[in-house]
């Protein structure tokens, strides 16, 4: 039940080596000339390039506009600011990017070095970059595949191939297959001919599909979104400000820099920042868990995943072969089939099957006999066999693949028949079988009976994926292995019946393979490419879509999927191109990372959330205050203030207590614009109210109107928090996290003894500042309903959509 690996093409197009003296090193030089180099391929921007990018957009473009012209103004500070935060931006952003050619190196860690090729007659050792197709390669115990191979001559190879196909059993190989880049030889030797080299090998084909896989996350569209929404919105305002201004015959340097700062303060320089800090925050508490987060878009994404295409084995089951209910023949005891198996095991370095078998017979003395002679499993033979001493008598004993036990004890048709059926009804409900036999001096064999063998379940995979679907998850298992063994672990984990093979259900028009891939409930005998194909149709689906994996031949799939799960023990190629790498075995770590990830996604939409409301709600009155009014409502010191006040509570966002939605979360912007405009809108009535009342009937000196408008808007502000924190009334449960509520409290006692005792400001005294407090207080719970029926009223006209 291996997995088979997809062939590459053979090249036709060449003149057939002669393959007693190899290639001449005239033709080699030629094919090295018209092919290249045996190597990986990666397309690579220079540094420069990659780092100009960073630097290109419309964020960056306004942000860079404002250091120019603090540049203009001399003013150091706001530059300064301006530019470390450009930078951290940047600094983020090469990070990620790096992931790709990181994965791409991984791969070409796992290449031979070197290569034992024969040119003009001789065995020679060359670099493996210089193997050209229709090169002769010997390959022994010990190496690596250097390139796809047929291999024409010798008796057998034993290859790993775990890496490229997640099977965790060595295939054997003979005269007339191939072997594959990257590959393993465990055991025997044999001579091959190059068929293809570099990206043109399987394992180049992987490679290939890791670079494919580019574009943008969910996360960086939502940034983009509200990005974009705010720099509109703020230089529509600004220049309308500007505009009347400079008609007004206002001082044009006060107006460009009270635009500047405005600006400045309006648009949402630190907003990418801010979301990687909530996100950083959170990634420390899930390696805590034992999943390192190696891209930190991922924990968006993850939050967001409502298929999880779990592979098998290691995630599912133990990846610990188990024999389960010895089958004896008639008339034999279970532990004289045991004993036998268990003695035709290598007890000093057993394979994962003696390992099983060992395990087996653990309670079974076997010190007590003597092994005189073993003689290890080959692929030819295809069964081990010891000589062993008891109770002074000479047995054999062997173990190996039914068909050949059967055929040493010589058994007749009928019993023949019979275990042929047993081996075949076994491999139905996903069981692979041994074969036991043994025999006294020189008596006949004896068949012994058969022995079941299979990876069982992980003991919390069951109850983890019950805990998967009550979280709005779809899991979908997936396997190199046989339909057969697929089903059979799915009942056990009750995960469905409808598996079927990858390459049946991945035939026809994109419509047809997006819903076969939907309605299945796993796939078997699973190729890298079909891993990547499964992925692509989820996600034409509208799906967000989590795959884990180990193996190179994971790869693709892992760095396809929107979130990416490198499961414990992975390939360096795997970790390279995951987005989670999880340190400690099983499932169960999966669905905890999920909720931490809804955990993180709330407070990213929390403070999305409040940074629209908090810019319509200053923009928006300064605005009308100016065009209406002539008056600014606000001093540009007051503005910096403002924005230095609002950052403290703003980073504490990140440690905040929120419920976790039983449901998979993602970004809707339609949703979070809604409320945050309703907010803002909200807000800019009431400061309007403020400013009418303290302006109108109470008559106090215009600049002590904008010492309380400033204390206004950043204690309203700051109770806005309270309110996009929560999506119920923000007194209910979960209460804020301590260290957000106290320094939101302490930044708002900070701007309130700023305003009453007069630092950088106009003092207004403790009586006015009181009365302002009260105010903004009357309008919390106003602010709470506005918000809960905007929300209430979204979900029920655009939910079910």
């Amino acid at each position: 039940m291996d997995q088979t690996v997809t062939e590459p093409q053979t090249r036709n197009d060449l003149p057939k080596t002669d393959r007693k003296t190899g290639l001449s090193k005239a033709e080699a030089t030629k094919r090295f000339e018209q092919y290249g180099p045996n190597a990986l391929k990666s397309e690579e921007k220079t540094l420069l390039q990659r780092i100009a990018g960073y630097f290109w957009g419309p964020i960056p473009w306004l942000i860079e506009l404002a250091a120019g012209l603090s540049l203009v103004l001399r003013d150091w500070s706001d530059f300064g600011v301006i530019f470390v935060m450009l930078l951290i931006n940047a600094a983020v952003g090469f990070k990620e990017e790096s992931k790709a050619s990181s994965a791409i190196a991984a791969l070409k860690a796992q290449l031979a070095p070197n290569a034992r090729v024969k040119r003009d007659g001789q065995w020679q050792e060359i670099a493996a970059r210089e193997l050209v197709p229709g090169d002769i390669v010997r390959l022994s115990i010990g190496q690596i595949v250097p390139a796809d191979l047929d291999l024409f001559e010798g008796q057998y190879l034993s290859v790993d191939e775990a890496a490229l196909t997640g099977e965790s059993l060595p295939v054997d190989k003979s005269v007339g297959d191939k072997a594959f880049s990257g590959s393993v030889i465990k055991l025997g030797e044999m001579t091959g001919e190059v068929t293809a080299t570099g990206m043109e090998t399987y394992f180049g084909h992987t490679a290939s599909l890791v670079q494919t896989t580019t574009g943008k996350s969910h996360f960086q569209k939502a940034v983009m979104q509200i990005g974009n929404f705010l720099i509109a919105a703020a230089l529509v305002l600004v220049a309308m400000i500007v505009i009347v201004s400079f008609q007004r015959h206002n001082p044009p340097l006060e107006v460009i820099q009270f635009a500047l700062i405005l600006t400045v303060a309006a648009i949402p320089v630190a907003l990418p920042t801010v979301l990687s800090v909530t996100m950083a925050v959170g990634a420390e508490r899930l390696a805590r868990m034992k999943a390192t987060v190696s891209r930190l878009v991922s924990i968006e994404e993850l939050a967001g995943v409502d298929v999880l295409c779990s592979d098998k084995t290691g995630t599912l089951t133990l990846n610990e072969l188990t024999v389960e209910n010895p089958r004896p023949a008639e008339g034999v005891a279970v532990e004289d089939l045991l004993s036998a198996a268990a003695l035709a095991c290598d007890r000093d370095a057993p394979d994962a099957i003696d390992t099983a078998v060992l395990a087996a017979a653990d309670k079974i003395a076997l010190t007590a006999i003597e092994t005189l002679d073993f003689t290890p499993f080959d692929p030819v033979s295809k069964r081990s066999e010891a000589e062993v001493a008891l109770d002074g008598k000479r047995w054999r004993v062997a173990k190996g693949a039914p068909q050949v036990i059967v055929e040493l004890a010589a058994m007749d048709a009928h019993l023949r028949e019979a275990v042929e059926g047993d081996v075949e009804a076994l491999a139905q409900q996903g069981y692979r079988a041994l074969g036991a036999a043994r025999k006294l001096a020189d008596a006949d064999w004896e068949f012994l009976g058969l022995l079941p063998i299979i990876d069982p379940p992980r003991p919390d995979a069951a109850s983890t994926i019950a805990e998967a679907r009550e979280m709005g998850i779809d899991v979908k298992i997936i396997t190199g292995d046989h339909e057969a063994i697929a089903r059979q672990i799915a009942g056990k984990l009750d995960l469905g019946q409808k598996i079927y093979p990858a390459g049946e259900l991945l035939d026809g028009d994109p419509a047809t393979v997006e819903a076969n891939v939907r309605a299945a409930d796993g796939f078997a005998r699973v190729l890298p490419e079909h891993k990547f194909r499964i992925v692509e149709a989820l996600q034409a689906g509208h799906s967000i879509v989590a795959m884990t994996g180990d193996g190179v031949n994971d790869a693709p799939a892992l760095r396809k999927a929107d979130a990416g799960i490198a499961v414990s023990g992975a390939t360096d190629a795997a970790r390279a191109a995951a987005d989670l790498v999880l340190t400690d075995k099983g499932l169960s770590i999966i669905t905890t990372a999920i909720e931490e990830s809804r955990r993180i996604f709330a407070r990213m939409t929390s403070y999305a959330t409040f940074r629209v409301a908090e810019t319509i709600r200053v923009l928006l009155f300064m605005t009308l205050t100016i065009l209406v009014f002539d008056f600014y409502p606000v001093t540009a010191i007051m503005i910096v203030l403002l924005a230095v006040l609002n950052d403290f509570p703003i980073m504490m966002i990140a440690y905040d207590n929120v419920s976790v939605s039983p449901r998979p979360v993602r970004w809707d912007m339609r949703r979070v614009l809604t409320v945050a405009a309703t907010l803002g809108v909200t807000g800019v009535i009431e400061t309007f109210l403020l400013f009418w009342f303290v302006d109108a009937h109470l008559g106090l000196p215009r600049d002590q109107i904008q010492t309380i408008i400033f204390l206004k808007l950043l204690v309203s502000g700051h109770m806005t928090l309270f309110v996009t924190r929560h999506q119920s009334w923000f007194w209910r449960r979960p209460f804020p996290a301590l260290r957000l509520f106290a320094t939101t409290e302490a930044t708002q006692l900070l701007g309130t003894l700023i305003a009453v005792y007069g630092l950088f400001v106009t003092p207004i005294g403790w009586s006015v500042a009181l009365l302002v407090w009260l105010y903004c207080l009357a309008w919390l719970p106003l602010e709470g309903a506005m918000a809960l029926l905007v929300r209430g009223f979204y979900d029920r006209k655009f939910a079910a959509r």
